[in-house]
C-alpha cells in the first residue's frame, strides 16, 4: 500500500482529506515536520485560508525547503495548488516556488466563489473516468495563472474563466476541494492515487 503524506500547514481540512485517501487506497499520514516526509511515496498539501498564513507556518515547521526539494508525486489542494505557484497577490508575499506563474483574485462577485460548480476537464489523467462539466466544490478568492498555459488540465467560471487544475510534471493542483465533492471528488483521489502507486 502506498504511503501519502498529508502537510498539516494549520489550514487544511485534515480529516475530510485523510478519511478520502483512505477509501481511494492509500495509508495516509498527517505530518508537520520533514522527517514526516521521510518515508512517503506522495505528499498532499491541503488547504483553506490564505497563503501567506499558510507559508508562515511552513516556515515555523522548517518545511519550505523539504517540500522544495521533493521530487516525488505532490498533489495540492485549494490554497495547496496556490503554494505551488511563485507567489500570490493575496498577501504580496512568496510561495513555494515550485511552479512558474503567480495567483491573483478571481473576477466573479461574490467572493468567496463558494459552493458547487462545474469543471471543463481536458484528457490529464486525474481526470480518468469523470465526465467533463462535472461539478466540484470551490472555496476561494485567488485563483493560479501558470506562466505556461500548456500545463492547465481543467478550468472553471465565476465572472470569468479561471484555472481549475494543473499538472506540471509530477506536480498536481486542483483548485477545487475533491474531498468535498462527492463520486467525482473520490474518483480524483483514486486516479491519484493509482499513479502513484504505479510510479512507486
Amino acid at each position: 500500500m502506498i504511503r501519502i503524506a498529508i502537510v498539516d500547514h494549520g489550514a487544511g481540512n485534515l480529516v475530510s482529506i485523510q478519511r478520502a485517501l483512505t477509501i481511494a487506497g492509500a495509508a495516509t499520514s498527517i505530518v508537520d515536520t520533514a522527517d514526516g516526509l521521510r518515508s512517503a511515496d506522495a505528499i498532499v498539501v491541503p488547504g483553506v485560508g490564505a497563503t501567506g498564513a499558510a507559508m508562515a507556518r511552513l516556515e515555523r515547521q522548517r518545511l519550505i525547503a523539504p517540500l522544495q526539494d521533493w521530487d516525488g508525486p505532490l498533489l495540492g489542494i485549494c490554497v495547496g495548488m496556490q503554494l505551488l505557484f511563485d507567489r500570490s497577490d493575496e498577501d504580496d508575499g512568496p510561495c513555494l516556488g515550485l511552479v512558474p506563474g503567480s495567483v491573483k483574485a478571481i473576477g466573479g462577485r461574490p467572493l468567496p466563489h463558494m459552493g458547487w460548480n462545474d469543471v471543463t476537464t481536458g484528457d490529464d489523467p486525474i481526470f480518468d473516468g469523470v465526465p467533463s462539466g462535472s461539478l466540484f466544490t470551490f472555496v476561494h478568492s485567488y485563483a493560479a495563472v501558470p506562466d505556461d498555459p500548456d500545463i492547465v488540465t481543467a478550468t472553471s467560471d465565476h465572472g470569468g474563466r479561471f484555472v481549475a487544475a494543473v499538472r506540471d510534471r509530477n506536480r498536481i493542483g486542483l483548485q477545487f476541494h475533491p474531498e468535498r465533492s462527492g463520486t467525482a471528488g473520490l474518483r480524483v483521489l483514486t486516479n491519484f492515487v493509482n499513479e502513484v502507486d504505479r510510479v512507486a
